[in-house]
């Protein structure tokens, strides 16, 4: 196990509490998901009319970083190298590579200065997985897993050559483009079959010299966050289309945690998925995640032209429209010593404790254990005062008079109306 990184890099990931993640590469020209390669078996013939074709001649990753920025993100992921292999760098090892396409321009240096320019934190990911590589074995997850004679031609692949590969690709990328705040492998699969069971030559830890690519990056970045997907623990675990019900642990100790999730279930630029997640239900999904101690890094896949689809501009405007009304209960927040109510996160920052109303009440909201407490409640989006009731436990229930609730309890009076944002916070002075 290499060393950790410094606590204040540590610290700075939990501030931020929301990213961008951005996949984009050929796919986004069949724009039918970005394992289009892989689902349709296509071989590295049927594939290169998307590398001939490739002109995104819209790139401006300003609007990207800006559109980032605006909807609270504080950090930016880009994917510099997918599984179909192509790299969005002129990296001096490959000729699969932007530099050699039509566009011939790097596209990774520009979103970094981008990044930087609005503030913005900026990571890397890079594809541990290669299927265009030609020392690269075809195996369980390759798109020429079931035809036999490719497979029987490379039988003498080297993974270690391949290896040798991934390292000076990640050297190049953290050496060109000054200081990088984290480093996003994508992945292992060591333990693969076929669906018959049979050995799926999946590969790990070894094959990509796990602890060796490790301590070059901590030798490289020594600030930098590195994930959990090389096969051997990480900085930070990711899990991925999912939210986990509590603050995570690894052997019962928490960990440092990122929730990577998609606008519409698909990671690349897919044109005809309508699965599309609500602006609420994005922001529900954000406040789940920092009450639970984690992050959220929310995907944009860019067009084949370099745009974000209008959808996604739409999406990122409205969670930044709550995020402006409501950033205090996110950015450097954390999880509250309190439980919160049914159908409620509670977030925290010092003395101000927020809780964020995922369905809204009628009439009360009850706040167990916080009696004496609470100075003061408000509404975060309008600064507008919510009244507190003191219980009185000998209190008879009748008509209209509220009775047996725990002198424990803080009840607070809501107005009937929702107030008119994705998802109300009230905020607690303590």
């Amino acid at each position: 196990m290499t060393d950790a990184p410094p606590a204040h890099a540590v610290e700075k990931f939990r501030d931020w509490r929301f990213g961008l993640f951005v996949h984009w590469g050929l796919y986004s020209l069949p724009a039918r998901h970005e394992w289009v390669k892989n689902r349709e078996r296509l071989t590295d013939e049927d594939y290169q009319p998307y590398f001939d074709h490739f002109e995104p001649d819209l790139y401006d990753p300003r609007k990207w970083a800006r559109a980032a920025r605006e909807a609270g993100m504080r950090y930016a992921v880009l994917t510099t190298k997918h599984h179909e292999g192509f790299c969005l760098w002129d990296s001096q090892v490959s000729d699969y590579t932007v530099a050699k396409t039509a566009w011939g321009k790097d596209l990774v240096g520009p979103f970094v200065e981008a990044c930087r320019a609005e503030g913005l934190g900026v990571g890397f990911y890079h594809s541990l997985i290669d299927w265009h590589h030609p020392e690269f074995p075809i195996d369980v997850v390759h798109p020429q897993r079931d035809d036999e004679e490719a497979k029987a031609k490379a039988a003498g692949r080297d993974i270690q050559v391949y290896a040798d590969y991934l390292h000076a690709q990640t050297r190049e990328l953290l050496t060109n483009y000054g200081p990088i705040d984290i480093m996003w492998f994508d992945f292992s699969y060591p333990n693969h079959t076929y669906p018959d069971g049979s050995p799926g030559h999946g590969k790990g830890r070894d094959d990509w010299r796990s602890e060796e690519l490790m301590a070059m990056v901590r030798e490289l970045q020594p600030d930098i966050l590195i994930n959990d997907r090389l096969d051997i623990p990480g900085d930070f675990v990711t899990p991925e289309q999912y939210q986990p019900d509590a603050p995570m642990q690894r052997d019962g100790v928490p960990v440092l945690w990122e929730a990577c999730q998609t606008l519409n279930g698909s990671w690349g630029y897919d044109r005809d998925n309508l699965d599309w997640k609500s602006p609420e239900l994005l922001v529900k999904m954000l406040v789940d995640s920092v009450s639970k101690d984690g992050n959220l890094l929310l995907n944009v896949g860019p067009t084949g032209r370099g745009e974000f689809d209008p959808r996604a501009l739409a999406t990122l405007a409205s969670i930044g429209e709550w995020m402006r009304l409501h950033e205090r209960s996110i950015r450097g927040a954390r999880p509250a010593e309190y439980t919160a109510p049914d159908d409620c996160r509670f977030t925290q920052k010092g003395n101000r404790l927020y809780l964020h109303l995922f369905s809204w009440p009628m009439g009360h909201v009850h706040l167990h254990g916080l009696a004496g407490k609470v100075k003061y409640a408000q509404l975060l989006n309008d600064a507008s005062e919510i009244k507190r009731i003191v219980n009185d436990p000998h209190q008879q229930a009748q008509n209209t008079t509220m009775g047996g609730v725990s002198s424990e309890t803080l009840t607070l009076k809501l107005p009937i109306q929702k107030p008119n944002v994705l998802v109300p916070v009230i905020e607690l002075f303590l």
